[in-house]
């Protein structure tokens, strides 16, 4: 797929490939357009993905179809208790040659793909979890001394199951942080569900078709820079952020009553970069606060820290963010 050519011309050029992302998802997966919307703003920002919804919704299926659809070379990764770095970032195995001379080769573990999907990511310990995380950070691994370049574009998807926690190892909140965006998965309509029984129940089901490659993501990526970002959405944005910081002047009485801790600076960055993304998307002319809004939870809600309070009193981080936004 050649890359997108001249700023004026490649704008029409993204709109459509955008479209045709979202129809051919379209086909494999019933309804969910807000969260393919938002995988896609996230994957335009080179950002990675927390996904949070029970069995059985499409989590698996959704990714791995983004990704044929996408050209990326797609690794799943079940994550188990005896999980070990090695087998997620590869390891030094002894060879023996022909002629009886060994020497030791490294074998690429399955982070080596441009889309790794991280199954059940909190089941497996923090040794573990922490070589996933390193690579998602630095873009690297390393072994044996040795430092090996991940493969652009790289992107990892995990999931979570919100409902077991018996022997699970949940991730601290500074890892939660380098996870652009945390997206909740809920059931899909009486509707949707009809369709996805229909779909899945006749003689086979519809399979996704390559409309990428490596490069054309690439180019869709570098596309979202020239998007315009107001000054009153950059201001909207900063004042969202620091709302959620009880020692703010922008704090409201929600804030100071029920939140610990709030956003970093790295949420004011994540969720700059994803408006004008989201704007790419919708074929915006440049950033505005209604995208703002519409991604204030997905950046926020596993950056902001609820306090004692908010338990006890059955407070939700997701409603403190929604009353915030909604204030923009």
């Amino acid at each position: 797929m050649p890359a997108i050519e001249e700023p004026a011309a490649r704008w029409e050029e993204v709109q459509d490939r955008a479209a045709a992302i979202r129809r051919e998802t379209a086909r494999v997966i019933v309804g969910q357009e807000e969260i393919v919307e938002q995988l896609l703003t996230s994957l335009l920002c080179k950002g990675h993905c927390l996904l949070v919804g029970l069995p059985g919704l499409a989590k698996t299926l959704l990714i791995s179809t983004l990704g044929q659809i996408l050209g990326l070379r797609f690794q799943r990764i079940q994550f188990t208790p005896d999980l070990m770095p090695s087998d997620i970032v590869g390891s030094e195995i002894l060879q023996t040659g022909d002629d009886g001379s060994r020497e030791f080769r490294f074998a690429k573990g399955p982070i080596f793909a441009n889309l790794v999907l991280a199954d059940e990511i909190n089941r497996t310990p923090p040794k573990t979890q922490a070589a996933l995380l390193e690579a998602m950070q630095e873009k690297q691994v390393t072994v044996n001394g040795v430092t090996r370049s991940l493969e652009e574009p790289f992107l990892v998807f995990a999931t979570q199951n919100p409902i077991e926690h018996e022997g699970t190892y949940p991730l601290p909140e500074a890892q939660l942080d380098r996870f652009f965006f945390e997206l909740r998965i809920d059931y899909p309509t009486i509707a949707e569900e009809e369709e996805i029984v229909l779909r899945t129940t006749g003689r086979g089901m519809p399979q996704a078709q390559k409309i990428l490659d490596a490069a054309g993501v690439m180019s869709l990526q570098d596309a979202t820079h020239d998007v315009p970002l107001p000054e009153s959405v950059l201001k909207a944005i900063l004042k969202l952020v620091h709302s959620t910081r009880p020692e703010s002047e922008f704090a409201t009485a929600d804030v100071k009553n029920y939140v610990s801790f709030g956003a970093g600076p790295r949420a004011s960055q994540c969720l700059a970069r994803a408006v004008k993304a989201l704007a790419l998307l919708r074929g915006e002319p440049a950033a505005s606060i209604d995208e703002v809004r519409a991604l204030a939870l997905p950046i926020l809600r596993h950056r902001v820290i609820p306090n004692y309070n908010a338990t006890g009193e059955g407070v939700t981080v997701d409603s403190i963010v929604k009353k915030l936004a909604a204030g923009l």
